[in-house]
């Protein structure tokens, strides 16, 4: 589902991906960790092209992302075939974002139709499904300033599921939450996963990457360290920098 072969990324003189490969098989889940800094949100905004790459090439489901190639080149695509791209690649950030003057229903029903040109019933049905999902049918007309951080990022994931993805990219959407309220966001979480969904996680939820994830690839100063199940990336891990990472997370509420 997900190839990326010697990305490189850049801001200024900085560099801040330094020849990620990677593969992500369709319905595996691949947990992302390793200190701030890392790399590991840039390189789930590559993989949908809300940032450029450098060098090398990512392709989602066998398609080039953002770029065309041509006599051996690659040439940026235009923004409407990048948004068409996108439409298939759901996120959820950190923060919720979302439109704070309009319903949880008018959140999930915004991209279906204006994006997708569904219509109305069909995206109205396909939401109320999803918010029934989520465990948030009775907040369908609420406004996101009545909701919790929780619920708040359940919508979000809802709205993401909405456009029909064919993978999730999660870029620490329990971290802005009260602690309370991470594990109602991770089996939401839990339950894609288990549903068979392609999922990149960026997560510091140590036992949702033991539980949830396939594998599990540590990042440190733009490069994948060490990649492999769970198992033996978070128990018996072969780097040192590995190992120091997760012993500073040892005793950490929710995350050990």
């Amino acid at each position: 589902m997900v190839s990326a072969r010697d990305v490189h990324k850049r801001y200024g003189r900085e560099e801040v991906l330094k020849g990620i490969d990677l593969e992500v098989a369709a319905g595996e889940v691949l947990c992302l960790i390793g200190p701030s800094g890392s790399g590991k949100s840039t390189l789930l905004r590559c993989i949908n092209h809300l940032e450029q790459i450098n060098a090398g090439r990512i392709e989602v489901d066998g398609e080039l992302v953002g770029y065309r190639e041509r006599g051996g080149r690659l040439y940026e695509l235009h923004e409407r075939e990048v948004c068409r791209q996108r439409a298939c690649i759901g996120m959820v950030f950190q923060r919720f974002n979302l439109f704070a003057h309009q319903t949880v229903l008018q959140n999930l029903i915004e991209a279906p139709l204006h994006v997708k040109r569904e219509s109305k019933t069909e995206a109205h049905e396909r939401a109320m499904t999803l918010l029934q999902r989520v465990g948030l049918a009775e907040k369908a007309h609420a406004y996101p300033s009545h909701l919790s951080g929780g619920q708040q990022q359940r919508v979000a994931i809802a709205r993401a599921l909405a456009m029909q993805p064919k993978l999730m990219l999660f870029d620490e959407p329990t971290s802005a939450l009260d602690p309370e309220l991470v594990d109602e966001v991770l089996g939401v979480m839990r339950g894609l996963a288990e549903d068979g969904m392609t999922m990149i996680v960026v997560t510091h939820e140590m036992a949702f990457a033991r539980d949830a994830g396939d594998r599990v690839a540590f990042m440190d100063g733009g490069r994948i360290v060490e990649a492999g199940a769970p198992s033996d990336v978070l128990v018996r891990p072969q780097h040192d920098r590995t190992r120091a990472f997760l012993a500073r997370l040892i005793g950490a509420p929710g995350r050990a």
